[in-house]
């Protein structure tokens, strides 16, 4: 394999749960990766939701997933009351996220072909007014996770649960990134979540966060691209999708132009 990331330091910033695959693919390809969690991955400060919809979850006709820490923190506890029940229909947002519950025990999912958000979720033949009609679907989220779906599936005559099962917590300071930055040993960072992009911003002084806005960023979805944007960001890279797209964007790009 031939070696596009040779001498390149990339931040890496997904969970820790979720950043070790990204980091192999970036140190495979000859870059260094620096993993430091915008987002800490903690339980859910009121565990009652989900264990009462643990207990009804035969009522279910579907369980969609948002994120592979959704995953972690539900079907341990789901499997451990019971076999996975047949007649309910797991549903990733995205190949991460299925990766996990095959990993977990649970291998039927059904998953967006393309794009992975609420939105590619929405427009799936399962998800339509004619398959959820008057079906009860469990949602299995972080806290703070976006309305729309379930706001969406309930127009389209769904009764809607949406349950917190983990909590992102923001790191508790960002010292080991001033002190790359400092040092002129960070060539670009990887950013999977707005959230994450936010959460960064107040632990920087000024002379870092300009220094971190002169490297380039690369984000997984649009809507982490206005993110950045917005918060002064001047060279964005929007990527593919998952692991791959952020690898692949990695690899093509012109890294002479910050020699």
């Amino acid at each position: 394999m031939n070696k596009p990331l040779q001498g390149r330091r990339i931040l890496v910033t997904r969970p820790a749960a979720q950043a070790a695959a990204l980091a192999q693919m970036i140190a495979a390809r000859g870059g260094e990766p620096i993993c430091f969690a915008l987002l800490e991955i903690a339980p859910a400060d009121d565990p009652q939701p989900l264990q009462q919809a643990i207990a009804r979850l035969d009522d279910y006709a579907m369980a969609i997933f948002i994120s592979p820490n959704a995953v972690l923190a539900s079907v341990a506890q789901i499997l451990a009351q019971g076999p996975w029940p047949q007649a309910l229909q797991a549903v990733a947002i995205g190949p991460g996220t299925a990766a996990q519950l095959a990993a977990s025990g649970v291998e039927e999912v059904v998953v967006p072909a393309q794009r992975f958000d609420s939105e590619a979720l929405l427009e799936m033949p399962q998800l339509q007014c004619a398959a959820v009609s008057g079906k009860k679907i469990l949602i299995l989220r972080g806290n703070g996770g976006r309305e729309e779906l379930a706001a969406r599936l309930r127009e389209r005559g769904a009764q809607v649960d949406a349950v917190t099962c983990y909590q992102r917590l923001p790191p508790g300071d960002a010292n080991a990134i001033v002190s790359l930055l400092r040092n002129n040993d960070l060539d670009a960072l990887t950013i999977s979540s707005s959230e994450g992009l936010r959460n960064l911003l107040p632990l920087l002084d000024t002379e870092s966060l300009t220094r971190l806005q002169g490297k380039p960023v690369f984000v997984v979805h649009p809507r982490i691209a206005e993110t950045a944007a917005g918060l002064g960001w001047r060279e964005i890279v929007v990527t593919g999708p998952a692991d791959a797209g952020v690898i692949e964007s990695l690899c093509a790009y012109n890294w002479a132009n910050h020699e």
